[in-house]
């Protein structure tokens, strides 16, 4: 703690602070305009913070932190402690800094007690990162993640020199043999990749040169747009086919291929517009033409009529010609759906009319009334027994013949 300032500083008339340093006076500073107090309280605080700089090294050093860390720590505030601008109890500060520079070395000699094991444990990392690159260098060629193994390769080195640079220097003889296998597993690596790319290389020119081809193909159907889209896409299919060409010249040959591709595209696109400009009057009689067979053909009133009036509209349809493509999805559903309701109506109508339907009708019409009379004759004589039992199912037996008769003769209508 930091001893009192009646003992270890004053301030005079003009604000100049002293501290008592070794048995002598000495000037820290001067703090015009304040208290005299207030100007002794500032100084008194810079001794408070190397006070308590020394209080946590102290506290580092009891915890047994890493000797070298607070070895610099102390030379730091030895530096600070040699004429600080700071009133205290200086030489006791200086004292206590002293006492944990032996601690420090007793530290030291510690961790140099513990540097065999050390260099056993980091020779061990060294061999471990060895095997690794082997692993990596000993890859099946045609399978190896060239990216990823790079990156795994540049980190075992990476790990190699972390380990050289913070780790304890180890005996030339065990370290060598262990960085030769590392160095030729690297080395194996290297040369491998550098033989894939070669081949990737060649792979590249030749999707290069196709591709080249396939937009040269693409610029010389831009004469014959608009109606060399069907043939462009041909093209776009063998241009996915190639593969990528891993160059700058792939997405320059791109550039020129997509180019092309929306020149006639563009082309195809006015041709439309133009159509659409032509067919619009199709498409308003059209429409015309639907409003009038919704409103006129009737088959559930008169199936004759309803077609003949059909057939007229339909003739028409045909000679009005071709609608605008967005609409055409449109005009041609609702046309079928009034030619799908005369249609309905023609079968209905067909199959009431058909004789072997009626002639089957009639059959089951003739079964359920014999049926029904017959159930009614056993449900009188159940009455007049008195058989609840036979009553009632007679009853049940009548009611779905009369039910089921009413369906077929509902059908036949």
């Amino acid at each position: 703690m930091a001893t009192s300032s009646v003992s270890f500083g004053r301030v005079d008339e003009e604000n100049n602070v002293y501290v008592i340093d070794g048995g002598a006076e000495r000037k820290v500073g001067q703090y015009p305009g304040v208290p005299r107090a207030d100007a002794l309280a500032y100084f008194e605080r810079k001794f408070a913070d190397l006070e308590a700089q020394v209080r946590i090294l102290e506290q580092r050093v009891a915890a047994k932190a890493d000797a070298h860390t607070v070895k610099h720590n102390l030379q730091t505030i030895q530096k600070e402690l040699v004429e600080p601008a700071a009133v205290g109890n200086l030489d006791d500060l200086r004292q206590r800094v002293a006492a944990i520079g032996e601690k420090i070395a007793g530290l030291v000699a510690e961790k140099h007690a513990l540097t065999q094991e050390q260099v056993a444990e980091a020779l061990a990392d060294r061999v471990r990162i060895a095997e690794a690159a082997e692993k990596i260098a000993n890859q099946d060629a045609s399978k190896v993640q060239w990216k990823n193994s790079s990156a795994e390769m540049t980190k075992l080195f990476e790990q190699w020199q972390a380990s050289q640079k913070n780790g304890p220097k180890l005996p030339k003889g065990e370290a060598d043999p262990v960085w030769r296998r590392f160095s030729a597993a690297r080395t194996n690596f290297e040369a491998a990749k550098r033989q894939y790319f070669a081949g990737l290389d060649a792979a590249n020119k030749s999707t290069k040169a196709k591709k080249a081809s396939i937009v040269a193909a693409a610029e010389a159907l831009k004469a014959d747009a608009p109606d060399s889209v069907a043939e462009y896409r041909k093209l776009l299919d063998q241009w996915k086919a190639a593969g990528r060409s891993q160059s700058k010249a792939d997405d320059e040959l791109w550039t020129r291929f997509k180019a092309a591709g929306d020149t006639i595209y563009a082309a195809k696109s006015e041709q439309i517009q133009a159509e659409n400009a032509e067919y619009e009057g199709n498409l308003k009689a059209k429409l015309e033409l639907i409003a009038e067979a919704e409103k006129t053909v009737k088959p559930e009133k008169d199936l004759a009529e309803a077609k003949k009036i059909l057939g007229s509209i339909q003739s028409r349809w045909e000679k009005a010609g071709k609608v605008p493509r967005e609409k055409v999805r449109e005009v041609e559903d609702r046309m079928r759906a009034i030619e799908a309701k005369v249609r309905k109506a023609e079968d209905e109508h067909w199959r009431k009319t058909d004789p072997a339907a009626k002639d089957r009708t009639n059959s089951v019409l003739s079964q359920l009334e014999d049926s029904i009379a017959k159930l009614e004759a056993e449900l009188a004589a159940a009455k007049a027994k008195k058989d609840a039992k036979a009553t009632k199912e007679a009853t049940e037996a009548l009611e779905a013949r009369k039910a089921w008769l009413k369906v077929v003769q509902d059908s036949g209508k």
